[in-house]
């Protein structure tokens, strides 16, 4: 075993219950989820030729490694895989990456093993490679078929899709599932250009992070270039019957027939978002934006890959209320994607900053007031939010050493990031602000960088320029410690006070429900005015609200989310068929698991969050089934059972 595979392992396979300080201190810029030695070998591009196979929820094929030896005496390859049945393993005889459908291209078997698996880490993959003799490089080819539980693909059937008529297959690649579906270095550390062919069923079509043809045919065989390297957790696959529409020179949306003319009504000003990106933080560097939906099953708000951003169809609510996603993904096509977190401790860099980002991006296509009112929706319970978490989970810079940083709730530090950057731009001006990130993404372009890395650039680059205005200790408090600094401001609820005064007048009886003047609310007050009303109601208040706004019948998967939870605390029983068709049609974790959350609080609520759960968790992706499995079928209540 080689020496960085024993660090990997010795600093993480042990018992998850020692608590992080019970560790020896963070070494930085060592990725602590990855067995690959990257200090041997580097890869630097990855060629992909697989198969889609739905019947059997697989993908086979061959990976082919373009790959780096940096030490010359090194002669084992270590590889993240998790769950894959790897085949054969060769080693190209001549010098060059090719495409593998050259029939004179040699291949030379290569003697290979896994190494023991680890819950959260997978399986290492080592490859025995002859002594370096006079090339630097070489290429490998792994042929392999992926597990049918692979955590880095979420497999759909017709029924479970929106249109019903084709199943659809798509990637979580981040943060540790694409070594459930390529053999590679999977680490923020190691960034790659990637080419890939995919076949498929000749009537849906493939999409992936790179430059999609909007005009491709249908043919069941797609082809994919990304020239750019980037890390591991932003390669991403889509496979479905996927419709396309055009939304700019560059920008269009992807979804299935049922939602696309909705969709590009929702995301219509995607390229007013990435020309105003361009004009703030400098050329956009990749070749398209376009917004791909898969099925509601996707469980998170937004991915921002290059090239194509992963967004829920959740977010699509007919009332163009949210733009911010739409926003922060154009953000991480700089903050996240040109730059990246060298390891999942850094990755608040990206986050925050894309935090930050979105609002400018906003506030230049929609004005500062809007800007405004969307940064006070984002904060006003932040303090609250981050309070509930634990402290080392409130440190910017986390600790997730023994932990999976896909399964870790970061949206408020990822919203205390943005907060920090907020916080520089008003001490330090917004020109002088703006100036150092159009720099610090130029000086780091495609590069993958630590939070030391960072720290200092910032102090050489702006806080000892201007001296005198913050320092670095204070800076350091921020990223280092929990909580937030004492001198912090949040901004007032701006635009949320008639809101409030909404709601108070019906919960005094001053006003009746359709007496309620709510001209001009969108998602975010009508979510303010459900999220805050305090304890339960009784049944003909609901019947009074639902009666007037028709919450129950809301095609709006946010609204109904603040609705439900409602719901269920006032035992509303009307609602209930809709709470289960929801949670088995949802699969956006932040919007499901308050409500499972709220449903184990009683006896009778456990007994449906169950029964639900059960019949809903095939189309839960992996983190979204792990965290519910967390609430309604706890470890200690597992244990007892047995």
């Amino acid at each position: 075993m080689s020496a960085r595979l024993c660090v990997g392992v010795a600093a993480i396979a042990c018992s998850s219950s020692i608590a992080a300080a019970d560790l020896e201190p963070i070494q930085s810029g060592l990725d602590y989820h990855s067995f690959a030695n990257v200090e041997q070998f580097r890869v630097t591009r990855v060629g992909l030729s697989l198969r889609v196979d739905f019947r059997n929820k697989v993908l086979f094929g061959a990976a082919v490694l373009e790959i780096k030896r940096l030490d010359p005496l090194a002669t084992e390859l270590v590889l993240d895989t998790r769950d894959l049945d790897v085949r054969d393993v060769s080693e190209k005889a001549s010098n060059v990456l090719g495409a593998l459908s050259k029939a004179e291209t040699t291949w030379v078997s290569r003697p290979f093993h896994f190494d023991k698996a680890d819950p959260i880490l997978g399986s290492p993959l080592v490859i025995d490679l002859p002594p370096l003799l006079k090339k630097s490089s070489e290429t490998i080819k792994i042929e392999y078929i992926t597990s049918p539980n692979a955590p880095g693909l979420v497999w759909l059937t017709d029924q479970q899709t929106l249109g019903k008529h084709h199943p659809f297959l798509f990637s979580l690649s981040e943060a540790l599932g694409a070594r459930s579906w390529i053999p590679l270095q999977d680490t923020p550390l190691v960034r790659a250009s990637y080419s890939a062919v995919i076949y498929t069923d000749n009537d849906v079509l493939a999409v992936m992070s790179a430059k999609n043809d909007p005009k491709v045919k249908r043919n069941g065989e797609y082809s994919f270039t990304q020239s750019d390297a980037i890390p591991s957790c932003l390669i991403a696959l889509a496979v479905g019957d996927l419709r396309f529409k055009e939304l700019g020179p560059r920008t269009g949306v992807y979804a299935e027939k049922p939602l696309i003319d909705e969709a590009a009504k929702e995301f219509a000003d995607a390229d007013a978002l990435l020309r105003a990106g361009e004009r703030l933080f400098g050329a956009y560097r990749w070749e398209r934006f376009d917004i791909v939906l898969p099925p509601p099953s996707f469980p998170v708000a937004e991915v921002g890959d290059p090239d194509a951003a992963f967004l829920s169809p959740t977010v699509v609510t007919g009332d163009r209320s949210r733009e911010s996603v739409a926003a922060q993904a154009v953000a991480q096509a700089w903050s996240g994607d040109l730059v990246s977190g060298a390891t999942w401790r850094d990755a608040w860099i990206g986050a925050g900053l894309a935090v930050y980002m979105r609002g400018r991006i906003l506030e230049e296509v929609y004005g500062a007031q809007r800007a405004a009112a969307e940064h006070a929706m984002q904060l006003r319970s932040l303090r609250e939010d981050l309070a509930r978490q634990n402290p080392g989970d409130q440190v910017l810079a986390a600790d997730f050493r023994r932990r999976d940083p896909g399964a870790a709730s970061r949206g408020p530090a990822d919203e205390k990031a943005g907060l920090l950057f907020a916080h520089l731009e008003a001490k330090f001006g917004r020109e002088r602000f703006d100036a150092f990130l159009k720099a610090y993404f130029d000086h780091f372009m495609l590069k993958s960088i630590t939070t030391e890395q960072f720290l200092a650039y910032l102090k050489d680059n702006l806080l000892d320029r201007y001296p005198g205005v913050i320092t670095a200790a204070q800076v350091a408090a921020w990223v280092m410690m929990p909580g937030f600094p004492a001198d912090v401001s949040f901004p007032a609820s701006s635009g949320l006070e008639s809101v409030d005064a909404a709601r108070s007048d019906w919960l005094a009886g001053k006003l009746s429900a359709k007496k309620l003047d709510t001209r001009g609310w969108l998602t975010p007050q009508w979510r303010y005015f459900l999220d805050n009303i305090q304890g339960s109601l009784r049944k003909d208040q609901l019947g009074e609200l639902d009666q007037a706004f028709g919450f129950t019948r809301t095609a709006n998967a946010e609204i109904a989310a603040s609705w439900l939870m409602l719901v269920i605390r006032s035992t509303y029983q009307p609602s209930y068929p809709r709470l289960e068709q929801y949670l088995m049609t949802t699969g956006r974790q932040s919007l499901i698991e308050p409500l499972y959350s709220e449903l184990m609080k009683t006896a009778a609520g456990a007994t449906l969050a169950k029964r639900v759960y059960a019949l809903a968790k095939p189309a839960y992706a992996a983190r979204t089934a792990a965290a519910i499995d967390a609430i309604v079928a706890p470890a200690s209540e597992t244990e007892d059972d047995e």
